[in-house]
Parts: structure tokens; C-alpha cells; sequence
């Protein structure tokens, strides 16, 4: 399974009380593949340094590239097609072509924004982290 998944829940994958360490996790062991661009590392490692200081911006970075050469659990996609999914914030197409580009399943966010690609005929639909957490990873400590 592939998912894009949104800044604001990066945010919140990071540190020993991360409300979605869960992802973290399920992201190390496997359970799906993370998709991003170039533009997308660039906004979580601002929004990390800006919100937790220039040391996380770079942990989060550096974390995405040794999962992705350790792992093989993060694709890199070059979107080539804006795809104006997101009339409401259009800094969150970013999001959305990455999605649509990677034919990912889902989108993991909290933005209320991205319930336009509910039902717009692209595959990856929203799904907020608990959702995603309960339907699809498993629990911790489960082999």
C-alpha cells in the first residue's frame, strides 16, 4: 500500500509522545510505502525547523533518506502534471499530485481540504492517521 502523507501529520511522527509514532513504526516494519517529491521533503523540513527548531529539520530529512536507502519503504516521485485537486488550499496540491502521481491509496491528513478528491475519480482518497492506524496497520507487538 502507498500513501502521501500531509505536513501537519509528519509533524506529529516524531518524538517518544508523537500522537502518530504509530506511523512511524508501521513505516519501519514495512506495513506501507511512503510517497513523496522533492517539494514535499522541502516544506516537512521547514515546517520541522521552524516549529521544533533547525537540528529536527534536518533529523526529519535525514530520517526519510535512511529509510529510503535502509528500508526501500519511501518512493521519490517527480509529479509532471498539476492535477488542481485542491481549490481551497493550493499549496496542498503538492500533496495531491504526489499522491495521484505515485498511485498511492491514500492521502494521510488532518486538512479538511483534501475532501474534494473524495469521489473526484483519482485513486488516492483522504484518510485521517487514526482511520489509516486502525484499518490497515497492526497492533503493536503483533508479528
Amino acid at each position: 500500500m502507498v500513501v502521501c502523507i500531509d505536513t501537519n501529520v509528519v509533524m506529529g511522527m516524531f518524538g517518544r509522545t508523537a500522537p502518530w509514532l504509530r506511523l512511524r513504526q508501521g513505516l519501519l516494519a514495512g506495513e506501507f510505502v511512503w510517497a513523496l517529491s522533492n517539494e514535499i521533503l522541502l516544506e516537512y523540513e521547514e515546517i520541522a525547523a521552524r516549529e521544533m527548531g533547525a537540528a529536527h529539520g534536518a533529523q526529519v530529512g535525514l530520517f526519510i533518506e535512511l529509510a529510503r536507502q535502509s528500508r526501500g519503504c519511501i518512493q521519490l516521485i517527480t509529479p509532471e502534471f498539476r492535477f488542481q485537486t485542491i481549490p481551497h488550499d493550493v499549496d496542498d496540491d503538492k500533496f495531491a499530485d504526489c499522491a495521484i502521481c505515485a498511485h498511492a491509496d491514500f492521502v494521510i491528513t488532518l486538512d479538511k481540504h483534501f475532501q474534494p478528491m473524495k469521489g473526484a475519480g483519482y485513486k488516492p482518497q483522504p484518510i485521517t492517521p487514526e482511520e489509516f492506524i486502525s484499518r490497515f496497520l497492526k497492533p503493536r507487538g503483533t508479528p
